[in-house]
C-alpha cells in the first residue's frame, strides 16, 4: 500500500508539473500549479517530514498558490493579451536539462549506496515550535515584521496614481 501511494503520488506530480510546463492556458497551469504542490506535500508526508508537509501546504498552497489565482482572476481583459513563449532558448534550455538529468542519474545510480543508508527517524513538530516560541521568539518577530513591511511596501508601490477627472479615475471609482 506504501509503495502504491508513492507511485501515486509521483505520478501525480509529474504529470501536473509537466501540465504546468508546457500548458498554454495559465488558468490550467496554476490550477495544475496545486496539483503539483500537494503532490510534493505527500510525498513530504510520505517521509516522515511532518514539518515540510506542513510549510508546503501552508506557504505554497495556501499563501502564493492563491495569490497566484487571485492574480490570474482578477487581471482584466487577460485573454486579449496574446503571449508567444519564443523558443529561442531551446538548445540552452537542452544542454542544462541534459546536464541536469545526467548528475541526478549518476547520483541515484552510482553515488549513493541505497542498501546501506538507514531511514532518518521520523521528524516532529514538537522541537521546532518549542524553540520558536522560546528561543528564537525575537528573531521569528522580527522576521514578521519585516514580511509585514514588505508587503505594504509592495502594496504601496503597486497602486495606482490616478489624478484628474479623465477616464482613469472614473474606472477606479
Amino acid at each position: 500500500m506504501y509503495a502504491l501511494c508513492f507511485w501515486f503520488l509521483a505520478v501525480l506530480t509529474i504529470g501536473s508539473a509537466c501540465v504546468v510546463a508546457f500548458s498554454k492556458n495559465i488558468v490550467r497551469s496554476a490550477f495544475s500549479l496545486l496539483l503539483t504542490f500537494w503532490g510534493v506535500a505527500g510525498l513530504y508526508a510520505m517521509t516522515g517530514a511532518d514539518f515540510l508537509a506542513a510549510a508546503q501546504v501552508l506557504i505554497y498552497v495556501g499563501g502564493i498558490l492563491v495569490l497566484i489565482l487571485f492574480a490570474v482572476m482578477l487581471t482584466h481583459r487577460i485573454t486579449e493579451f496574446k503571449l508567444a513563449n519564443d523558443a529561442s532558448y531551446t538548445p540552452m534550455s537542452l544542454l542544462a536539462f541534459g546536464s541536469v538529468l545526467t548528475i541526478l542519474c549518476w547520483t541515484v545510480g552510482y553515488a549513493v549506496d541505497w542498501q546501506e543508508s538507514p531511514l532518518p527517524p521520523a521528524a516532529s513538530t514538537e522541537p521546532l515550535g518549542k524553540a520558536l516560541m522560546n528561543e528564537y521568539l525575537l528573531p521569528f518577530e522580527i522576521v514578521s515584521v519585516l514580511l509585514l513591511a514588505a508587503l505594504v511596501g509592495a502594496a504601496y508601490l503597486a497602486r495606482k496614481e490616478v489624478k484628474g477627472g479623465g477616464p482613469a479615475a472614473d474606472a477606479a471609482k
